[in-house]
């Protein structure tokens, strides 16, 4: 008999083994990572300044610091330490910073609609940021993604705007194309709905004042979008 179970490799108990509970706790810790799977991330490359129990992260390609060298794993977080567990093709979680479901291919984090033999999709996506405010405009770090269609781009002032009357959300050489004038209060949301528009490099969102540069405030933004995948060989 193996000394790990098959698809998650939790160990078993051996027989008349001392300290059974190690064994068990390791298993149930695992069984706490995999179980109705909630990724923080599945591309940040930085670890986590301050972890939070419980919480996961799909290591992707090129991360840094502790995440070194362990692409392809998910780090677990709990009691002080990372575990890095392997992760399967057709594991299935929900990214909390992309706000989709996801299943994975064995290399990618892929809509549940592209696992199709031909992997051919399209789906929807809402991605959302806050942006501190400063100067004559902010740009979002978040990109608009190459070959999206955006449908809107909303916004909700989370904390007021200081040094400017109000702003425009666009994108550079359309200031407004997603809404002008906007509220600076807090609470002030806007729905900037468009004619759906393909985006063909990837695309910050703009912030500008009007009627003065920005000297404080944060705006959640929210980007509407279709994405596709292209079908396989």
């Amino acid at each position: 008999m193996s000394e790990q179970s098959a698809n998650l490799a939790l160990p078993y108990i051996a027989a008349a083994q001392a300290q059974k509970h190690v064994t068990h706790n390791e298993a149930i810790r695992r069984l706490d990572a995999f179980v109705q799977l909630v990724l923080e991330s599945a591309t940040a490359t930085a670890p986590p300044a301050s972890p939070a129990d419980g919480a996961r992260w799909f290591v992707p390609i090129g991360a840094m610091g502790i995440f070194a060298g362990r692409d392809g794993t998910i780090a677990a977080y709990e009691a002080g330490a990372f575990d890095f567990l392997p992760v399967a093709q057709g594991f299935l979680a929900f990214i909390r910073d992309e706000g989709r479901l996801a299943v994975f291919d064995g290399g990618a984090w892929v809509s549940p609609l592209a696992a199709s033999a031909s992997r051919a999709a399209i789906s929807a996506r809402v991605l959302e940021e806050d942006v501190n405010l400063s100067g004559a405009y902010t740009e979002s770090a978040l990109a608009i993604p190459d070959r999206a269609i955006v449908l809107a781009v909303s916004c909700r002032t989370l904390t007021a705007v200081t040094g400017a009357s109000a702003y425009d959300c666009g994108i550079a050489g359309e200031p407004a194309k997603f809404g002008g004038s906007l509220g600076a209060a807090a609470g002030a949301t806007n729905i900037g709905v468009i004619g759906p528009t393909a985006f063909y490099a990837p695309t910050p969102v703009r912030l500008t004042a009007v009627g003065g540069a920005f000297t404080g405030g944060t705006v959640r933004l929210a980007l509407h979008l279709l994405l596709f995948a292209g079908p396989g060989a």
